[in-house]
């Protein structure tokens, strides 16, 4: 404890003049002593600094402006004249003065970006490994080998255009899905027509879109005819027919006619703006390839930064090379280092996977397939089994009605209650009877506390009376009063069963095999995959559909635990599974494979949500062809991969035993850089394996 001053009394004050000072109790005395230097405590916390994160070159950039490119070939275009101009004027005697005029204008506009981001990126605690290769383009002018500074910087800027080229490439193949859609929509209120924006519009509004014009919103027809062009949105070329009860999405066009709809669900929350969210995910999400190589070019980097200081040091003082010195007849220690630590770059490396995968996602957008992250398309390459759904997947999910049963009740109250109920559910076998009702002028029924039991059926409540649409075993357990009757056992139709107070009768609805199904599984099955079909129809039902498509194995009457159990059961036989739905029910099941496929634009949301892919156009084909994407997409990485450390190896090697000039150095590195880059492009590119 200090003590107070003898002569006043008074504690000692912390300042004496404008002195810092330090008060201390010395074995019961106060002493006073200055600091001998301010920084001195601050000095010695040295160790507490935090060191700079390596961030690898070669990120794509995906954010960039469509024409970054542009500007970068320009700055590159300057940095080649300029230093042509400055070999010519050197050859030709000119002044040296007009010399390093010309190679200085060759390192400004061939280091202008690069710098600039670099020196953002040393501000926020990120070595930038592009600083690295500045500095041996301004080391190379320090010991007068300005022209290949000058190489390596145009080598640089050029393949950083060439890398911005293949983002904006892949930018536009997405930027297709939005281009020219609508900022308007026509409403319709008390019968007139009024402008709004798009943003605007809510669920149930009527929208009215007129030929020639892109549908706003996903909407449900209810009056008029048409065909709509859905190319842009899922790859279909031929026209795709519209009437009441049909779903048209929100920007496809609208060939002919005009088409009256209610509105079903906000802008924001359309099948399209779905698909621009889950291309913005995949984006961003890593393969495992590549998280491996982000993490190996990290510790990579540290490990070449160490090599080429230990290659410097060594040459220096165990060679005796001279440090700064750099002649056609020998290399000094820090030029061979500086060449080193060029070829060692682990840019072409951290590049090697995301453009491949950036490439393979633009390339099935325009397909009609999305990737929903490059962890999808690796997985998908090594798929051996694909489970499928019955309805809506191997079958074209558009039931045809064969028959009413009328057991209780009109005909018409029968339809109109199971229209209502239908309206609740994006089951295929729901969407035939919501058409039925639209066709047959079914009126609305206010229904509350709807009540979904996928695999089975719903229930719903109207003026307080329960309303039950479902599978027979369902309605009877239901609690409603259903009528004795014949189960139809024919193979090839579907019951729906409908009750309500006063009423039931039953709905027997046929669904096809799709066209391409036959077709699509002998193309899977030349490759080695086997498949499985998976469904909770009936098993007489499921074994004609199956010998139809020439299926594997197949299993009925399934529940959706079951399905899941199912597909659990496959993945423990060996290899990868593969499942493809597109309901509710299908969810699960979808969650649990490997890979969940889901079926089209117009599939649930909860079989969206949990598919890592997602085939636009409805077509089974599409599956193919995300399987060939994706096996392609798996090789070219191992390609680019080989390519990226092929030449890391061999030019390492050459720089330590032989010693190569910085020049063919720089060429080495960029090239295997660029090439990696039109490598990936080649994915834009669909062939059939």
């Amino acid at each position: 404890m200090l003590g107070n001053c003898e002569e006043c009394g008074e504690p000692p004050s912390r300042k004496v003049g404008d002195a810092n000072v330090v008060v201390k109790d010395v074995l019961g005395s106060t002493v006073i002593e200055k600091l001998t230097c301010r920084t001195a405590t601050r000095f010695w916390q040295w160790n507490k600094l935090r060191w700079p994160r390596v961030s690898c070159c070669g990120q794509p950039a995906t954010d960039a402006h469509p024409n970054e490119w542009k500007r970068l070939a320009l700055f590159s275009a300057l940095c080649l004249f300029s230093g042509l101009a400055a070999l010519a004027a050197q050859f030709f005697g000119v002044p040296s003065t007009v010399v390093l005029g010309f190679f200085a204008v060759s390192y400004i506009t061939g280091a202008w970006d690069a710098a600039t981001e670099s020196w953002q990126r040393l501000r926020n605690g990120v070595l930038e490994i592009h600083f690295l290769m500045l500095a041996v383009a301004f080391g190379a002018a320090l010991i007068g080998a300005w022209s290949e500074g000058a190489l390596l910087l145009f080598l640089f800027s050029a393949s950083g255009a060439m890398e911005h080229f293949a983002a904006a490439r892949t930018q536009r193949e997405i930027g297709a899905l939005l281009r020219g859609a609508p900022k308007t929509a026509t409403v319709l209120e008390a019968g007139a027509e009024h402008e709004r924006a798009v943003e605007s519009l809510a669920a149930g509004m009527q929208i009215r879109v007129r030929s020639g014009e892109q549908v706003p919103v996903d909407l449900r027809v209810t009056r008029g005819e048409s065909a709509c062009d859905e190319s842009n949105l899922t790859g279909e070329s031929r026209p795709v027919p519209k009437q009441p009860g049909d779903v048209a999405l929100a920007g496809t066009l609208n060939l002919w006619g005009v088409l009256d709809g209610e509105a079903l669900r906000p802008s924001n929350e359309s099948a399209l703006q779905k698909i621009v969210n889950l291309i913005a995910q995949a984006q961003h999400l890593k393969a495992p390839s590549q998280r491996f190589s982000d993490r190996f070019g990290t510790h990579y980097t540290y490990l070449v930064l160490t090599a080429c200081a230990a290659f410097f040091t060594i040459g220096w003082l165990a060679f005796g090379w001279p440090p700064f010195v750099a002649t056609a007849a020998h290399r000094s220690a820090f030029y061979r280092a500086m060449t080193l630590l060029v070829v060692m770059s682990p840019c072409a490396l951290v590049l090697s996977v995301p453009s491949a995968i950036l490439s393979a996602i633009a390339s099935g957008a325009r397909r009609g397939v999305l990737f929903r992250g490059g962890a999808a398309i690796e997985t998908l390459a090594d798929v051996r089994t694909v489970a499928l759904d019955k309805t809506g997947t191997l079958t074209q999910g558009v039931p045809e009605l064969v028959r009413i049963d009328t057991f209780a009740g009109e005909e018409s109250a029968i339809i109109t209650a199971a229209y209502n109920l239908a309206r609740l559910s994006h089951h295929p076998l729901s969407r035939a009877l919501q058409r039925v009702g639209a066709q047959r002028g079914a009126s609305h029924l206010n229904l509350t506390h709807a009540d979904s039991h996928p695999g089975r059926g719903l229930t719903a409540r109207g003026k307080g009376l329960l309303y039950v649409l479902g599978n027979y075993d369902f309605v009877r357990s239901s609690g409603a009063a259903v009528y004795q009757a014949a189960r139809d056992e024919q193979h090839d139709v579907a019951e729906v069963w409908v009750a309500g107070p006063g009423i039931c009768g039953r709905f027997l609805l046929r669904d096809q095999l799709r066209p391409e199904a036959r077709r699509m599984l002998d193309n899977l099955r030349r490759t080695g995959i086997r498949t499985v079909m998976l469904t909770g129809d009936r098993a007489a039902t499921a074994d004609l559909i199956a010998r139809e498509a020439g299926l594997d194995d197949v299993r009925a009457q399934l529940s959706p635990e079951a399905k899941v159990a199912a597909v659990q059961e496959l993945k423990q036989g060996g290899g990868k599974v593969a499942m493809i739905g597109d309901g509710v029910n299908d969810a699960p099941s979808l969650a649990a494979a490997d890979v969940g496929v889901a079926m089209g634009a117009r599939g649930s949301d909860a079989a969206m949500e949990q598919a890592e892919v997602v085939l636009m156009n409805d077509k089974l084909e599409s599956f193919v062809t995300a399987f060939q994407l994706s096996r392609r997409a798996k090789r070219i990485i191992g390609q680019n991969i080989t390519i990226a450390l092929g030449t890391v190896v061999a030019m390492a090697i050459l720089a330590l035993v032989r010693g190569i000039p910085l020049s063919l150095g720089v060429v080495a590195h960029e090239g295997s850089t660029v090439l990696v880059v039109l490598n990936s492009l080649r994915l834009l590119v669909l062939r059939r394996d």
